[in-house]
């Protein structure tokens, strides 16, 4: 539901609130016509007290008894917007209020329940008709954010040149009857698994994740002079937590297409802490390398961080003249996709 069709439903409602009042108003006596305007601005401030403050912190389908709470909040807001303009403003304008001297606040809330009851559930409704259209406008993007992922992977990250260039290298290798060949073969397999099957999930494991970066360097190392210069450290307590796939290798990718590998190498370490990932890469950039950071993936990274881990994720890179600095944090225990 688009925002214009929010508000034509609040106009709707207030309208038909209005149209009623005014019935009241020509058909009662001035003194009900007066609480009818009362009421009015009662429900007008019960409603919004409900809609911008209380639905929003309380009404959780997980959590019922947080929801339960949250109604007699708002009824209580409610009660005090009404005592406040008819018992205590209404008196100094008309002498009276509209409830008998005498009323215990126990009969006023109960009484209250009622009239509140209309208004809470129509706030309640639209605040939820507006959050979830929300969320399915952000679960669209995440879908073509997700699709774009996995093209850019297919078109460069996992491109024939890279493959045939792998391919040739683990050749040499079978010729010099290395031992390093059925091992890089593996590597190989590991990468072409992951961009045909992985990607296609909305999550994976985490040591799927790093077990992509460990297939890359693996076959990376193949094709650099000093394959020692490349340091990664992982420290993986749980390597079973979900991860959107492609949020940690584009870094890494674009590390090794764009770093001084050869001269200078590439510092990567992966950790997790009671379901916190801490990604931290350091490498040197080729000269005349201008903007590293907008390099392959690093835009589609940015974006899909803030539609899943919206709130749940530090991100700061540090680029100068010849050093490229990832240091990135996400709670995994946290995202959009699984949130009510």
């Amino acid at each position: 539901m688009k925002k214009n069709q929010i508000i034509f439903l609040h106009l709707f409602y207030w309208l038909l609130l209005a149209i009623n009042n005014l019935i009241a108003v020509i058909v009662f006596d001035s003194r009900y016509n007066l609480l009818k305007f009362t009421f009015f601005v009662v429900n007008f401030l019960g409603f919004y007290a409900n809609y911008f403050f209380i639905v929003p912190k309380f009404i959780n389908p997980k959590k019922l008894y947080l929801s339960v709470v949250g109604f007699f909040l708002a009824v209580f807001c409610f009660v005090l917007f009404r005592y406040s303009v008819e018992e205590i403003l209404l008196p100094k304008i008309t002498g009276h209020g509209n409830y008998a001297k005498g009323t215990t606040f126990l009969f006023y809330f109960y009484d209250n329940i009622y009239f509140s009851s209309l208004t809470i559930f129509v706030s309640t409704s639209l605040w939820l008709f507006s959050y979830y259209s929300r969320l399915e406008k952000e679960r669209g993007q995440l879908i073509e954010e997700k699709k774009n992922a996995e093209l850019q992977a297919l078109k460069t990250q996992i491109n024939p040149h890279f493959i045939f260039n792998s391919l040739n290298n683990i050749y040499s290798l079978v010729y010099q009857n290395s031992d390093k060949a059925l091992p890089a073969l593996e590597e190989l397999s590991q990468l072409l698994r992951y961009s045909t099957k992985d990607l296609e999930k909305d999550f994976i494991q985490l040591d799927k994740e790093v077990g992509y970066m460990e297939s890359l360097i693996a076959l990376e190392k193949l094709r650099i002079k000093n394959p020692e210069l490349i340091l990664f450290n992982k420290d993986l307590k749980n390597p079973k937590l979900s991860i959107s796939p492609m949020l940690l290798v584009p870094f890494v990718e674009n590390a090794f297409k764009h770093g001084d590998i050869n001269g200078k190498g590439m510092e990567l370490k992966v950790s997790d802490d009671n379901g916190r990932l801490h990604f931290y890469l350091r490498n040197s950039k080729k000269q005349r390398m201008k903007d590293f950071s907008s390099g392959i993936g690093i835009g589609n990274v940015r974006k899909r961080l803030q539609l899943i881990y919206p709130d749940n994720h530090w991100l700061e890179i540090t680029e100068t003249e010849d050093t490229f600095i990832v240091d990135l944090k996400i709670d995994l225990n946290t995202n959009k996709l699984t949130a009510y």
